[in-house]
C-alpha cells in the first residue's frame, strides 16, 4: 500500500526557527496559515487561536534547542500522521542521520505545555495536569504508541525498529515536577526532558544526530511504503492468544487505561465502577474492547464480551474464539437478564447503543426481564464497560445512550467515568470523510442529532480514502468485483426499501432488490447457509456474501475494504439536502410502523443513522448510487467523477 504520510509542515530546524521568530512578517503569517490550511484539508476542521499559539510556543522552544545543539539541518516534521490512522498525528518527528550507524534516525517528540502533573488516584499510567480536565495517559505511553505504529507499518523503519525513538518535551515544567514521570518512561525507553534541564536535551540530541542534513531521511519516511494491517478479526484472534495485540493510540489509550484503573480500584475497594467509552464508527471501540478482553482474560479474571448484534457476536465466535471454551467469552446483552449481582468481574459491552428497554428471549426464560438491559448488565458485573456510538441507534427500542447509562449508575450510587474517542481507523483513517458523511446526512459536526445548519458539501478528496459515484448498480457491482479479483474484500448494502421474500423451495434466494433490469437478493435471513449464500450473521465475512445485498442488521459492526451503498427511496434529495421519506422504507419496524409507534422525528433520525452506518463500513473506499433520480443528480454535484 502506498500513501504519502505528509506532515502538516516540514522544514529544517534552522528555517523553522527563522519562520517562528520573524514576528509580524509575511513568513510569520505564512507559517500559521500553512499549518491551519493543512489541518483543514486533512480533517475538514479549522485551527483555533489556542492551537496556533500552542504550535508556536512549543515549536519555537524545540527549534531553538536544535539550533543550540548545532543541529540546524535536522528536518522537523510537524503534525506527522500515523500510518493507517492519519487522524492521529505526532506533534513532531525529527528526521536526520544517526551519528553511530550513519543510517536514518527518527525521533518522535511529544510537546506538552504542562507546568505541573500528578498521578491519577495513584495510577502511574494515568496523569492529571489540570483539575478541569479528565485524566489522560502518561505522555510516554502516547509516544510509545506512535513509535510502535511507525516501526510496525512504515517499511522504511520496519526492518530497523531501533531507528524510531521517542521523547517527551515538557518545556514549561520544572525538572523536579517531571521526575515522577521518569520511572515509567525509562521502562518504555522514552526520554523525558523539561525546559529547566534543557542542557540534558541538547546532550541527548547531539549524542543521537549527526550534524548533517536530514532531508533524505525525511523523504524516505514520508514516501515509505505502508505495510498492510491485519483486519480486526485476525488481530483479535492473535491478541486473544497473547500474541501481537492491538496498537492503541491517543484517546484509545486513555480509554484502555481508564478501564484497567477502574478494575483495580473496584477490587481494592470491594465496590463497583461503570465506564462508558463513546466514539464514532472507526474510532477504535471494538479494538479497545478486544484488547481489554485479551488483557483481562490473561490475568485470570472472569470477563465476558457482549453485544446486541447477532451478526457481530457470532462472527467473533466463528473467527476469533476458535474453540468451545473461548466461544463462551462472546455473549449477548440479553444473556444477563437474571444474572446474580457481580457474577462476573468485567463485562465489556460493545455496540452498547443497541441495548434494549428489556430482555426477552422467546426460547429461554432465564433471558427475560422487565429491567432495562443496561441495568441488568450493571448488576451482573463488578465493572461493566459500555462502548457506544449514539449515532448508530438504528431501530426503535434501542436505548443505549450515555445519559441512560449515567442516570442508572447515579441512581445505584456507582462511580461513573466517560471517555470520548476521537479520530478514525476505518475509512482510511479519514476524519475528513467522516465529517463529510455527517454533513451529507445533516447530522452536524459533533453529535448525532439532526442539525438544520449542517449542509452537504462537495467531496474535495483525501489521499487515504476514495469516494465514487456509480451511474448504475451494475457499474457499482462491476467496480467492486474488480476489487474482489484483486484480493480486496467488498460488499454492497442498501436501505431496507424492497420486499424481502422467503427462499424458494430449491434453496435459492429471490432477487428482491430490483433497480431497472438489475436485480439481486437480500442476504439470507437464516442462521445457516441457504444454497450458496452464507448465514446472515456471516454475510460480511463469509464466502459468497458479495452475491447478496446486505442490510443495516448484517452490516452494522462489520467492516470490509470497499463498501457499496445503494441509497433507496427512503432518503431523497430535496431543496439542497437529504430528506428521509417514510413511504420509501419497507422495514416492518420503521417505514411500515405507525407514526404513533415510530413518530416522524424518530423515524427521520433513525434513517440518517442507518445510512451513516452503511456509509462508514469501508476501510479504503465507498461507492454510492441513489435510486431516486433527483438524489443521484444531487450526488453528482457533490462527488467529482
Amino acid at each position: 500500500m502506498t500513501s504519502r504520510l505528509e506532515p502538516a509542515y516540514r522544514s529544517s530546524a534552522e528555517n523553522l526557527f527563522r519562520a517562528l521568530t520573524s514576528a509580524g512578517s509575511a513568513a510569520d503569517q505564512a507559517f500559521d496559515d500553512h499549518l491551519a490550511t493543512a489541518l483543514s484539508e486533512r480533517s475538514g476542521r479549522r485551527a483555533g487561536k489556542a492551537q496556533k499559539r500552542a504550535w508556536r510556543n512549543s515549536l519555537t522552544a524545540l527549534a531553538g534547542d536544535l539550533l543550540d545543539a548545532g543541529l540546524g539541518q535536522v528536518e522537523v516534521l510537524v503534525e506527522y500522521p500515523m500510518p493507517h490512522k492519519p487522524s492521529s498525528q505526532a506533534d513532531v518527528v525529527l528526521a536526520g542521520v544517526d551519528r553511530y550507524t550513519g543510517g536514518d534516525l527518527f525521533i518522535i517528540v511529544e510537546l506538552k505545555q504542562w507546568s505541573s502533573v500528578d498521578f491519577y488516584e495513584g495510577d502511574e499510567k494515568q496523569v492529571v495536569w489540570d483539575p478541569k480536565y479528565s485524566p489522560v495517559q502518561h505522555p510516554a505511553l502516547q509516544v510509545k504508541g506512535y513509535r510502535d505504529q511507525i516501526a510496525k507499518f512504515c517499511a522504511t523503519v520496519k526492518d530497523h525498529p531501533e531507528a524510531a525513538r521517542g521523547i517527551v518535551y515538557l518545556h514549561n515544567m520544572p525538572a523536579h515536577e517531571a521526575r515522577k514521570l521518569v520511572g515509567l518512561a525509562d521502562e518504555l525507553k522514552i526520554g523525558v526532558f523539561t525546559g529547566s534541564d534543557r542542557g540534558d536535551l541538547l546532550r541527548f540530541l547531539r549524542g543521537r544526530f549527526e550534524a548533517a542534513s536530514g532531508a533524505k531521511a525525511a523523504d524516505r519516511l514520508i514516501d515509505s511504503r505502508i505495510e498492510p494491517r491485519r483486519d480486526l478479526l485476525e488481530q483479535a484472534r492473535l491478541a486473544l492468544k497473547g500474541r501481537d495485540g492491538f496498537i492503541l493510540l491517543d484517546r484509545q489509550i486513555d480509554a484502555y487505561r481508564a478501564v484497567l484503573h477502574a478494575v483495580d480500584a473496584a477490587f481494592r475497594a470491594n465496590s463497583k465502577r461503570v465506564v462508558v467509552i463513546s466514539g464514532g464508527p472507526g474510532s477504535g471501540k471494538s479494538a479497545i474492547a478486544l484488547e481489554l478482553l485479551a488483557k483481562l482474560v490473561g490475568e485470570g479474571l472472569r470477563v465476558r464480551h457482549a453485544t446486541g448484534s447477532s451478526a457481530f457476536t457470532k462472527t467473533l465466535r466463528s473467527h476469533v474464539a476458535q474453540g468451545r471454551d473461548r466461544a463462551k467469552l462472546f455473549t449477548f446483552t440479553l444473556d444477563y437478564a437474571q444474572t446474580p449481582p457481580n457474577d462476573i468481574d468485567v463485562l465489556i459491552v460493545d455496540e452498547a447503543h443497541r441495548s434494549r428497554s428489556k430482555s426477552f428471549s422467546r426460547y429461554d426464560r432465564t433471558k427475560r426481564s422487565d429491567r432495562p438491559q443496561i441495568e441488568s448488565m450493571i448488576n451482573a458485573a463488578r465493572v461493566p464497560v459500555f462502548l457506544l456510538d449514539e449515532n448508530q441507534t438504528v431501530a426503535p427500542g434501542e436505548l443505549g445512550t450515555l445519559i441512560a447509562i449515567k442516570s442508572i449508575a447515579q441512581r445505584l450510587s456507582i462511580p461513573f467515568q466517560h471517555v470520548a474517542l476521537t479520530g478514525q481507523w476505518r475509512c482510511g483513517g479519514s476524519e475528513k470523510y467522516d465529517l463529510w458523511v455527517r454533513r451529507l446526512l445533516g447530522l452536524g459536526d459533533e453529535d448525532g442529532a439532526w442539525n438544520e445548519d449542517a449542509l452537504p458539501e462537495a467531496w474535495t478528496g483525501d489521499p487515504n480514502f476514495t469516494v465514487r459515484l456509480a451511474e448504475s448498480p451494475k457499474e457499482m457491482e462491476d467496480f467492486l468485483r474488480e476489487k474482489l479479483a484483486g484480493k480486496w474484500s467488498a460488499r454492497i448494502a442498501a436501505g431496507y426499501c424492497w420486499p424481502w421474500s422467503k427462499p424458494r423451495v430449491d434453496k435459492t434466494l429471490v432477487p428482491d432488490v430490483r433497480i431497472g433490469d438489475w436485480a439481486r437478493p437480500w442476504n439470507a435471513d437464516s442462521l445457516s447457509r441457504v444454497g450458496e449464500a452464507p448465514p446472515k450473521q456471516l454475510w460480511a465475512t463469509g464466502e459468497g456474501g458479495f452475491e447478496q445485498i446486505g442490510c443495516i442488521y448484517t452490516a452494522q459492526g462489520m467492516e470490509y475494504d470497499w463498501a457499496g451503498v445503494i441509497i433507496g427511496p427512503d432518503l431523497v434529495a430535496r431543496g439542497g439536502r437529504l430528506v428521509p421519506e417514510r413511504s420509501g422504507n419497507l422495514d416492518p419496524s420503521l417505514g411500515k410502523a405507525s407514526p404513533r409507534t415510530v413518530p416522524d422525528e424518530q423515524f427521520n433520525q433513525l434513517i440518517r443513522n442507518i445510512y451513516k452506518v452503511l456509509l462508514t463500513r469501508g476501510l479504503h473506499g465507498t461507492v454510492l448510487y441513489a435510486v431516486d433520480t433527483e438524489t443521484q443528480q444531487f450526488l453528482r454535484k457533490l462527488i467529482p467523477s
